[in-house]
């Protein structure tokens, strides 16, 4: 099943815009009558049927709606560093996707190698993959922020920072409680430096090992995401 993105889905009718017209109309080669599936990203699937199309535009009619299978009772946000390689940003932002995560937030660290991060791009690889994974939900992606000023701001739920040290021998699958939200920082390719992981501490976040080996950043966040979505849903 084709899935298509459509946050602004509502009503009896729906203009599509024109990228996905084209790509309905030119590259699957959908006719009037046909019919279309869409996400509008907050849990819910619409079944569609084509009621107008041609070159350049498509207008669908919308007969069901129904309630996605992929939510679940907590929610995870992962603060990750950005990789000096974007091409790895992305690869963790599409895998994340597909195993589940509700928001994602690029913090700038002191050994960041990576300053800028243009999110336009990023989110269109989040959408590329909630569609692939057949998902009603799509990820908040933040701009990116300060590690300093990203740890001033509220959460309710638990908090993580996971680091390489040998003091640090707490495990993230360990540490998980039922039932409330978890927010994990996850730090730059140099690590974070041990005044961030000081003030993290001061902010209640709990230091946590992700296992002995040494994971590149993307890697450990793949890891964080997978090992809450496989515990808290045991």
């Amino acid at each position: 099943m084709n899935l298509f993105y459509a946050p602004n889905i509502n009503g009896q009718f729906y203009d599509l815009d024109k990228e996905e017209s084209r790509h309905i109309v030119r590259v699957l080669r959908k006719r009037q009558g046909d019919t279309i599936h869409f996400t509008d990203g907050k849990g819910w699937f619409y079944e569609t049927v084509i009621s107008e199309i041609d070159s350049k535009s498509c207008t669908v009619e919308i007969l069901k709606k129904h309630e996605g299978d992929d939510r679940r009772p907590f929610k995870i946000h992962i603060a990750i560093a950005p990789t000096k390689n974007n091409d790895r940003l992305e690869w963790f932002l599409e895998k994340t996707t597909e195993i589940g995560i509700d928001e994602i937030t690029p913090i700038i660290c002191d050994h960041s190698e990576r300053k800028v991060v243009k999110t336009e791009r990023l989110n269109k690889v989040i959408t590329s993959a909630v569609k692939q994974s057949l998902k009603s939900f799509h990820p908040k992606l933040n701009e990116q922020i300060s590690l300093k000023e990203f740890l001033n701001t509220n959460f309710e739920g638990q908090k993580f920072i996971a680091y390489i040290d040998k003091d640090v021998t707490l495990e993230l699958s360990e540490s998980l409680k039922p039932g409330e939200d978890i927010l994990i920082l996850i730090g730059p390719e140099g690590d974070f430096r041990p005044e961030e992981v000081e003030l993290a501490k001061q902010k209640a976040f709990i230091p946590v090992s992700l296992g002995k080996s040494r994971l590149r950043t993307e890697t450990a966040g793949i890891v964080a995401c997978h090992t809450v979505n496989l515990l808290k849903n045991i």
